[in-house]
């Protein structure tokens, strides 16, 4: 059977489980499969990008609510300016809140943004980050990783029912092919971003809660 849509996916865990009193409980093995992957990808198709403004003397600014982690943040001057990451202790002691300028770094503290140094002027930032996997739902009944992945999907959510079902045994099985499936997805998605370039290191801010 072809797993292809949400529907799919949960008559597919039914079957394998070979139980039809699970109804209501297959979308929380799914929901609880989608935020393990969350944490432990990060695919091409989770990232986006968005644009903020900066306020003159206002060195924060607020975080997608969808980010997990922040890949890049630059500013959209002529030409755009990439801004260094650094720790909030780092960029307390380079770019001091009495000083104002150009931001040419940043940090991340709660759910903002902060520019060192404090904006002299109004600027625009975009920032490129990841976020969680796109959950599946009645209304939202496919994503990327379902349509390339739909093994991780279904191993996945078998793991969570496993335990749901205090099955030790097969807990053990789906756990075992559920991280096998992440660890491909990962593989190939660093095949991806790096096929016919050259390999180099970038720092990033981490996940983000």
């Amino acid at each position: 059977m072809a797993i292809g849509t949400y529907s799919e996916l949960q008559s597919s865990i039914a079957n394998f489980l070979a139980r039809d009193d699970l109804g209501t409980q297959i979308p929380d093995f799914i929901s609880l499969a989608e935020s393990r992957m969350s944490r432990e990808l990060e695919a091409r198709s989770q990232e986006k990008r968005a644009t903020a403004s900066i306020a003159s003397g206002d060195a924060y600014v607020a975080l997608p609510t969808d980010m997990r982690s922040v890949r890049l943040v630059k500013l959209q001057t002529s030409p755009t300016e990439v801004l260094e990451y650094y720790t909030p202790i780092k960029l307390e002691e380079l770019y001091p809140d009495t000083r104002g300028g150009k931001p040419r770094g940043y940090t991340i503290i709660g759910s903002e943004v902060k520019f060192g140094p404090t904006p002299d002027s109004d600027y625009t930032c975009e920032i490129v980050y990841s976020e969680g996997v796109d959950s599946l739902s009645d209304s939202n009944t496919a994503n990327t990783i379902l349509a390339r992945h739909p093994d991780a999907y279904l191993y996945g959510a078998l793991s969570v029912a496993s335990v749901y079902l205090m099955d030790d045994q097969k807990t053990a099985v789906y756990e075992s092919l559920f991280g096998r499936a992440i660890e491909e997805i990962k593989r190939e998605e660093q095949r991806g971003k790096h096929a016919g370039s050259g390999l180099f290191m970038k720092s990033y801010y981490g996940e983000f809660r």
